[in-house]
């Protein structure tokens, strides 16, 4: 099967099989995605840098080790996302400031995966430190939405999101402080997951203490996404939130398990939704009453989310980027400049009062998981909007006051450590993937992934993807 393009269209889980067996070995997959990309990724500008030397160096070290012993992936390829330090590789955390950096070293979740069979061949497209729902930066430009090449692929996990779904990539790692697996996902018609803090270790950065941003997985299918998280995941000393590796979640999502009651919020309560998304979600949301789910209209109180998380972002995006603002203004994007600025403008009072009101929301939280088994949401407020729109300005006759404030049906979950997946879930008129946001308890990544895979199974839409880019007339 060398370079047969048709793996590319195979799960991820099936290929792992393939190679685990033996029929197929880790430089067919590299020669199938080199032969993918070469014919689609100029449509799309998903995976600006490519490694295959590198790749191929560590398949060979892998093809040493016996058949059964070349970890969970046992040489699948995986994408980076051009955040994450991969050693010998160009990573520009898509600034100016960085565009030639190669480190030296990898960070820890690098290492993780490639412990666990992980083959790095390209860095993943994302706007500048990470910055905004939507991908595009000034040193590789705009990732495009395959489903219509004129759109925005969301972010800040756009190129990931996109490798996904034109069959450039069978799993991808991505990350999420404010949405940015969630959104992509939702956008691209794929699967993402925020996982809870601590779950992947990874290189902590000026935060130490981080519980806002996480690094996690993302799949054309849930299966395909648990797969990568069971690779991602473990304990290291070099980062004090990360947790010892529990449960398998391939096994946990397969595992049958079915949620008794489910709640569904269209807006939870605090942000304007398109109403054909909204309509779309809570279709979905109800076909859980096929399996026996009582299914009902709730969400918890997060009405402080919007004054919460524009301190902690602000504070965060200080304590990260202070320092590069001082001596390289110039070369950052103004979005960028405002949240840094915001950050440096708080006060202790507004911090104190944003960790007393984020410790109130995660209680509520709690309680409310005491009734419900997961929550239910748009994952993100509208589908895939023009890609030259920076960012959403306008949602049902609402005008957004920041460029993240759109964000906050996702950043509001964000705030309370819950795990929460976006699941493709139907899409508009136009043909405009549309995501289900399904969240849970915190720590219960394993019972978001059993219910989004019960779901799945009955929407019947995890083989749409991969496609070619689809560029409208």
């Amino acid at each position: 099967m060398a370079g047969d393009v048709s793996l590319t269209n195979m799960p991820a889980y099936e290929v792992v099989d393939l190679l685990n067996r033996g029929t197929v070995s880790p430089f067919d997959c590299l020669e199938a995605l080199e032969a993918r990309i070469t014919a689609v990724d100029g449509a799309v500008n998903a995976l600006p840098t490519l490694c295959f030397d590198r790749a191929r160096d560590q398949a060979r070290r892998l093809m040493q080790l016996p058949l059964g012993n070349r970890g969970r992936l046992a040489g699948l390829p995986v994408p980076i996302k051009d955040l994450t330090d991969v050693a010998g590789v160009r990573t520009t955390y898509g600034s100016t400031i960085f565009a030639e950096y190669i480190p030296e070293t990898s960070d820890i979740l690098v290492e993780t995966i490639e412990a666990e069979g992980g083959v790095i061949y390209a860095k993943s497209n994302t706007p500048e430190f990470g910055a905004g729902g939507n991908t595009f930066n000034e040193v590789f430009g705009a990732t495009l939405n395959p489903w219509n090449t004129r759109l925005s692929a969301a972010g800040s996990s756009g190129g990931a999101a996109v490798a996904l779904a034109t069959g450039t990539a069978w799993v991808a790692q991505g990350s999420d402080l404010g949405g940015s697996l969630r959104n992509p996902a939702s956008f691209c018609g794929v699967v993402g997951l925020r996982p809870s803090p601590g779950r992947v270790a990874s290189n902590p950065g000026a935060k130490i203490d981080r519980l806002l941003g996480v690094k996690g997985p993302m799949g054309r299918s849930v299966e395909d996404t648990a797969l990568l998280l069971d690779a991602m995941t473990g304990e290291s000393p070099a980062d004090p939130v990360s947790l010892p590796r529990s449960e398998g979640f391939l096994a946990a999502a397969r595992s049958g398990w079915r949620p008794a009651r489910v709640a569904f919020s269209a807006d939870l309560g605090i942000t304007p939704v398109d109403p054909e998304v909204a309509s779309i979600c809570r279709t979905a949301a109800a076909r859980f009453s096929e399996m026996g789910v009582v299914v009902e209209e709730a969400h918890p109180d997060l009405s402080k989310a919007h004054d919460t998380f524009q301190v902690m972002r602000g504070v965060a995006f200080a304590t990260s980027y202070a320092g590069l603002l001082e001596r390289h203004r110039d070369k950052m994007k103004p979005e960028v400049v405002w949240n840094i600025e915001k950050g440096l403008s708080y006060s202790i009072a507004d911090l104190v009062r944003a960790e007393n009101d984020r410790a109130a929301m995660l209680r509520q939280m709690n309680l409310f998981f005491d009734s419900y088994d997961l929550l239910l949401c748009p994952a993100t407020i509208v589908a895939a909007y023009p890609v030259g729109e920076r960012y959403v300005k306008e949602c049902a006759g609402h005008t957004f006051t920041n460029y993240v404030e759109w964000l906050a049906i996702a950043y509001a979950i964000t705030l309370t450590t819950s795990p929460a997946l976006s699941l493709p879930c139907g899409f508009t008129n136009d043909g405009r993937p549309v995501g289900l946001q399904i969240v849970g308890r915190p720590r219960s990544d394993g019972r978001v992934l059993a219910g989004a895979r019960a779901l799945e199974l009955i929407l019947n839409l995890r083989s749409v993807t991969p496609i070619d880019p689809r560029s409208p007339t």
